[in-house]
């Protein structure tokens, strides 16, 4: 019954959310900087025969960057994404996509007019059904090719400035991966060893939480639709105060190998995954990209890191003062900014005092470091599948933030940030184009919430979920003993009557006469002088 589940699974592929579409990535579409694919429900461009949307001229701001990146024109990220295409898909209304075929975020339906909000739960009150899908969807998506997505493995100057596409096959999974490592990897500058390392499209400045929130959106997103489980969630794992890696089980993430202590157990599903672009020195080294080929074993070693990097893992009361910390960003928003809550859950500010460029680093990137391996990697980080947990927390402290100071999007930066990281940037390298104002704005205006954020009865009701999960996966098998204990209990019963009533005539001589009763003897008021049983 599982295989045939896994195979159903295999065979839903729908166009998805994520970074060069097939159809935008071949040579004519290159040459012609356009990217307005057309939807299958009625075969124009982004769908403008139905009201989808429509191919528009794309638009960047020319508002100033910050000094830390000196260049221009160099990097294929710069001004994103007119290197590529000056032309892609604007939907209208609750349409979404490159091609305008999706829904936005937290609509479903035909017509995307249905308004649902999805709950985002702590992976370890999940029930034992919901951990199975969660592992058996991420191993899915982790071999099932893509059919709408490819991933580039040279920049425009190398394919020719189109002429010469350079583009290779990645899995569901895998896709993300490179969208994280193609966002924070460093700028080539031309030819081996020359690279700018101080830059990064997604971390180290303001739109370090909101490009992540738009990441994991995105990823459930297409992990709905890989499945078809439209009520799936990313679950976040809470690693407040926690003693270890509470998620390295087999049941979960994946245990330690006894064999390697930096390999995963052979119990997991995970120790059979490759990971890809991890070698961040070695592309450097060439002045090439990552060419998206498997790189060895998936490895993790959580606890055995440098301690004068990070003491431990984040307590409660550090989460506590970062979210007491009441700006969002603060100076040159980078990893020098003081008191600034983007720095400091980042990681690159203190969490006693707030002070940014610590010599320690906490919170979000404790966790990286802690893991000691895959993790430990900026443009890696993604090959492991806690990255997602992991950022889902730290997503879950973004919006108790932006809930209790309820900040207008006018108040995120929108100039002299680090380059990628002003208000009217597109995102690095998404596409459909989003900005990243677009993202600072509560997750319940984005179709989710975190169960821990709930109200009182709504947290009780969360609670009971995994038990009634529970029940009606087991509630067949458990009428199931309940018939057959009851039909037992009757033929055990019907064995012990029958025994008694041999026994009975074993030990009871036959009368030869009646009873005689004179005419003084009370009658007796029972036909016999049976034992009642």
């Amino acid at each position: 019954m599982r295989l045939f589940v896994v195979i159903s699974l295999m065979l839903r592929l729908r166009p998805s959310q994520g970074q060069f579409p097939r159809l935008c990535a071949t040579r004519e579409a290159l040459l012609r900087k356009e990217c307005c694919p057309p939807w299958d429900g009625d075969g124009s461009a982004c769908g403008a025969s139905s009201g989808r949307g429509f191919c528009r001229d794309v638009e960047v701001s020319d508002l100033p960057d910050g000094p830390q990146y000196p260049f221009s024109g160099l990097d294929d990220r710069e001004r994103w994404p007119l290197v590529f295409y000056n032309r892609t898909c604007e939907c209208v209304g609750n349409f979404m996509g490159f091609n305008c075929a999706d829904c936005k975020f937290g609509y479903f339906g035909l017509n995307c007019n249905e308004r649902r909000e999805s709950v985002r739960r702590n992976i370890l009150h999940l029930s034992r059904a919901q951990k199975i899908r969660l592992v058996s969807y991420l191993n899915l998506a982790k071999h099932t090719v893509s059919q709408d997505y490819v991933v580039a493995t040279g920049t425009y100057r190398e394919m020719q400035n189109g002429s010469n596409p350079m583009f290779a096959d990645a899995s569901v999974y895998d896709v993300f991966v490179w969208i994280h490592y193609y966002v924070s990897r460093n700028a080539l500058l031309g030819g081996p060893g020359n690279v700018w390392t101080d830059v990064d499209f997604a971390h180290w400045a303001p739109a370090f939480l909101p490009w992540h929130r738009l990441y994991l959106l995105h990823w459930e997103h297409e992990i709905r639709k890989l499945t078809g489980d439209m009520s799936f969630t990313i679950p976040y794992w809470d690693w407040r105060d926690a003693r270890g890696c509470d998620v390295c089980t087999d049941e979960l993430m994946g245990d330690r190998s006894p064999q390697d202590p930096s390999l995963l157990s052979p119990g997991s599903v995970f120790s059979s995954w490759k990971v890809l672009c991890s070698q961040a020195e070695d592309y450097n080294n060439r002045g090439v990209l990552c060419d998206a080929r498997e790189e060895g074993p998936l490895r993790r070693n959580p606890g055995n890191h440098n301690r004068n990097v990070v003491e431990r893992l984040p307590t409660t009361a550090e989460v506590e003062f970062t979210l007491g910390l009441t700006n969002y960003d603060t100076g040159a928003m980078d990893r020098t900014a003081n008191m600034s809550f983007r720095n400091t859950l980042e990681g690159f500010g203190d969490p006693r005092t707030g002070l940014g460029n610590s010599s320690r680093m906490g919170m979000h990137a404790a966790i990286h470091v802690y893991m000691n391996g895959s993790m430990s990697s900026v443009q890696g980080s993604a090959n492991d599948p806690i990255f997602l947990l992991h950022h889902a927390f730290v997503d879950c402290i973004y919006e108790q933030w932006l809930r209790r100071y309820r900040p207008t999007p006018s108040q995120y930066p929108e100039s002299n940030a680090p380059i990628g990281h002003n208000s009217e940037y597109h995102m690095v390298p998404f596409l459909p184009l989003q900005r990243n104002r677009d993202y600072f704005i509560s997750s319940k205006d984005l179709g989710y919430e975190y169960s821990n954020l709930l109200d009182a009865s709504q947290r009780l009701a969360e609670s009971m979920r995994p038990i009634l999960d529970e029940m009606q996966d087991v509630w067949p098998w458990l009428l199931l003993a309940a018939l057959c204990g009851g039909i037992l209990a009757m033929a055990t019963a019907a064995v012990i009557v029958t025994v008694k009533r041999g026994w009975r005539n074993l030990f009871t001589l036959p009368e030869t006469q009646p009873l005689i009763f004179t005419h003084n003897s009370e009658e007796s008021k029972h036909p016999n002088y049976q034992t009642a049983m």
